[in-house]
């Protein structure tokens, strides 16, 4: 059995599903693209090719071996992209909750079934229909649940928009214990560089008590002050633009000191060493091409 255990998004990792770029299919065409990131680069003809992919994520594997973590990869689906685990499912404390995903990212649940199977079929649930919710919304932070979503009344226009207040309000539900912050994301689906996708798009904890953050990915500045409140405004690493749409704060924490990175992410890099952080380095920029980087490639299980 797996006995999961996730607080907070830092504490040392021990067992965590990573995706897989194998058999990732051919280049989307234009009115398949997810996401306005995508969408560039399927106009533009850069969009990654498997190849590549499978090397960043075998990199990135490399680096969960050097750390003795367990790392589960999900069974293969032909011709299908199965790189962002994050999305469907995540676990909060001892509970694995099935996402409600976009309804053709179904088949990448049951890829990872074979690990489900492996937990207390008590501690697993699936939110009803009408709840939207996606892993990469949802930050577990000690007494904290951080969540993000779209609260703009155009909520169903937008493929970009993954995680409703239903959803909100879904966590609240289960984990009445918690203290459960919504936090109003902006959403574009024409232009990545205004387009938070998920909550880790704009913000992610590092370390005990630090932050990597996007002023501009919050639709309300008092959603953003909330974090500055609560995390100290010197503890923060703000980012820029053009940081957040190469997606410098969707790094990965393997333990409270040991953070993985993208090699080109040069200023987060240069701060995480002043602060005493171990940076380990990935190259994962092609990957970045849709979207989604470290943390969306993960799905954490059990943390110290």
């Amino acid at each position: 059995m797996l006995n999961l255990n996730i607080k907070n998004e830092t504490s040392r990792l021990r067992a965590v599903i990573l995706g897989t770029a194998i058999s990732n299919g051919p280049t989307p065409q234009v009115h398949e693209a997810y996401d306005p990131k995508s969408l560039e680069h399927i106009l533009a003809g850069t969009y990654p090719v498997e190849e590549d992919m499978v090397n960043e994520m075998e990199a990135f594997n490399e680096v969960f071996k050097k750390y003795d973590v367990k790392v589960y990869r999900p069974e293969i689906i032909e011709n299908y992209n199965q790189i962002f685990s994050r999305d469907i499912g995540f676990v909060i404390e001892d509970v694995f909750i099935k996402a409600n995903i976009l309804p053709d990212r179904e088949r990448e649940l049951e890829a990872i079934q074979y690990v489900i199977d492996q937990i207390d079929p008590v501690k697993v649930v699936r939110p009803p229909e009408e709840v939207h919710i996606e892993g990469g919304d949802v930050m577990p932070w000690n007494d904290h649940i951080f969540i993000g979503t779209y609260k703009g009344s155009d909520y169903k226009d937008y493929i970009t928009a993954r995680t409703n207040m239903q959803g909100v309000n879904y966590i609240k539900e289960l984990f009445p214990n918690k203290i459960v912050k919504e936090f109003d994301l902006v959403k574009s689906k024409i232009e990545p560089r205004d387009n938070a996708l998920h909550l880790d798009c704009c913000f992610q904890p590092i370390g005990a008590d630090k932050g990597i953050i996007y002023k501009s990915g919050f639709r309300e500045e008092a959603d953003y002050m909330y974090l500055v409140n609560l995390f100290g405004r010197e503890n923060l690493f703000h980012i820029e633009r053009e940081e957040m749409y190469n997606m410098n704060s969707n790094v990965f924490s393997i333990a409270p000191d040991v953070v993985v990175v993208e090699k080109n992410f040069t200023r987060l890099k240069k701060w995480l060493l002043e602060k005493g952080f171990t940076v380990e380095e990935v190259p994962y920029a092609e990957i970045a091409k849709q979207e989604g980087l470290l943390r969306c490639s993960t799905l954490p299980l059990i943390r110290d």
